[in-house]
């Protein structure tokens, strides 16, 4: 018979309930569209594993970061997040940007960690379970979708198809519509052609500059249910107080609306959204600016729509379902390295406004909610160039293959100085120009990531360069940490 070490028993018991005790934060990642989410958690990943260059995250900056790594994520039916696929992508010669995902996903890291409270740090190092929740922005959008009953999501998608900057892009829908009667009896044919020119015109006013709103995000990411009823629904003109008989294509049309909201939008909420602890929504500030007035109009609903999903209170229709808050939101506007230093701190301005602008219409209580300007992989470096005995701040680096400024078109292997403009000191008159102005008043171009090297440089493992990646961290977790 074996001989047991008490011990060793002992250990591993101190073990266990040390680990049943280790806290644990969920952190829920989205991004509006085009906002690099799937490069935001690969970098700050990254960065926290190999020991990166994190100043202002504030518990790195004490030294009080032991060490952190990867541990199997609590949730088995949640696919995991491909963290080192998606490095091995940003790490390669070439370096290519990793592909969008378009799924919700898992990654735990764990953070051992000296704590600054002196009772804490005298039984030892303590560890924090940080427990990162990839999805879809669409996602997060739907969630208003569960205050509204169909005539009321059709009367605000009506609305906004007939907005002067999607007009173009629903006409086919909306002549659709005209040849259709609500009243006319259910029919699964004219089911799937409204519901694939509905989907089709919400691609293109996407694809266009927009951002998700009412929009059912789960018509731009089918996933496995592409072509289901559940799917097979569109908006329609209805009458008001109109009675939806069952058997009428209206009537359709609302029970698969519930459908969706029962089977997709609430399961959701439940197991995923309302369980968050912290919150980071990613938004491409800078590419609304560019493209001019209809994008900056999309992205404040946009985001306007998103704080009213935080928002607690007894009046709010969450506050019916939610139980754990979410205590602490951070906007960030990503791609600050599309732009000199100097304009860094405007672009967070700029989010800012029109953050404050929403949160006070919003009535947001109880959650702390921040803005930061970030680029989680600075692709870029400072320059200057001397344009007619003036000195610009311009961008190095390599710029995607097909991208162009006037006439000049990249090759996507040839490094370049671009002069991307500059933003107004005041917010309000930078987001007065982009209504006002045309598209394309910035000189931006999507870069390639950086060069970093292979699996060690000097005898380390590379790490991501960014712009205030550690800020962002600190604001999210370091209370955790202390």
């Amino acid at each position: 018979m074996e001989d047991i070490s008490y011990a060793s028993v002992l250990k591993d018991a101190q073990a266990r309930i040390g680990a049943y005790l280790t806290p644990s934060v969920r952190l829920g990642v989205t991004g509006l569209s085009r906002a690099g989410k799937t490069v935001f958690i690969t970098a700050l990943v990254r960065n926290l594993l190999a020991g990166g260059r994190l100043p202002f995250f504030v518990p790195d900056a004490e030294g009080r970061i032991v060490r952190a790594y990867l541990e199997p994520q609590p949730d088995d039916d949640v696919p995991r997040f491909d963290y080192e696929g998606h490095l091995s992508e940003l790490l390669a010669d070439p370096p290519s940007w990793p592909e969008s995902t378009r799924r919700i996903s898992q990654l735990r890291v764990t953070i051992e960690y000296r704590s600054d409270n002196p009772i804490k740090r005298a039984v030892g190092l303590s560890k924090l379970h940080l427990d990162i929740v990839d999805y879809p922005g669409e996602w997060l959008i739907d969630l208003p979708l569960l205050a509204l009953d169909f005539a009321g999501f059709s009367s605000a998608a009506l609305v906004m198809a007939n907005e002067p900057q999607r007009i173009e892009a629903s006409k086919p829908w909306r002549d659709f519509l005209a040849g259709t009667d609500p009243a006319g009896p259910a029919n699964e044919q004219i089911a799937l052609t409204g519901a694939r020119l509905f989907t089709e015109y919400l691609a293109a006013a996407r694809d266009d500059g927009g951002q998700p709103t009412l929009a059912p995000g789960r018509f731009l990411l089918p996933g496995d249910m592409e072509g289901s009823p559940l799917l097979t629904f569109f908006p329609m003109p209805l009458a008001p107080g109109a009675a939806l008989a069952k058997d009428t294509l209206a009537g359709m049309m609302a029970r698969r609306f519930e459908s969706y909201k029962n089977d997709v939008v609430r399961p959701f909420f439940r197991s995923h959204f309302a369980r968050l602890d912290r919150q980071i929504v990613l938004v491409d500030v800078l590419g609304a600016l560019d493209k001019g007035a209809h994008a900056v109009a999309d992205l404040e609903r946009a985001m306007s729509a998103v704080l009213g999903v935080f928002r607690p209170g007894a009046n709010s229709w969450l506050s019916f379902i939610l139980g754990k808050k979410i205590d602490r939101v951070l906007f960030a506007a990503t791609k600050a390295d599309h732009l000199p230093a100097s304009s860094h701190d405007r672009l967070q301005s700029i989010l800012t406004f029109m953050i404050d602008d929403v949160r006070d219409r919003a009535e947001v209580s109880g959650a702390e909610v921040s803005t930061a300007a970030i680029a989680a992989v600075r692709a870029t470096r400072e320059a200057e160039a001397k344009v007619g005995g003036e000195r610009l701040p311009c961008l190095r680096g390599v710029p995607l293959a097909g991208e162009r400024i006037g006439n000049k078109v990249f090759d996507g292997r040839s490094e370049a100085a671009i002069f991307p403009g500059d933003l107004p000191a005041d917010p309000r008159v930078a987001l007065d120009r982009a209504r006002t102005s045309k598209a394309g008043s910035l000189s931006l171009v999507r870069f390639r990531p950086p060069m970093i090297g292979g699996p060690k440089v000097a005898g380390k493992p590379p790490v991501l360069p960014h712009i205030r990646l550690d800020r962002a961290l600190d604001f999210l977790i370091s209370d955790y940490l202390a």
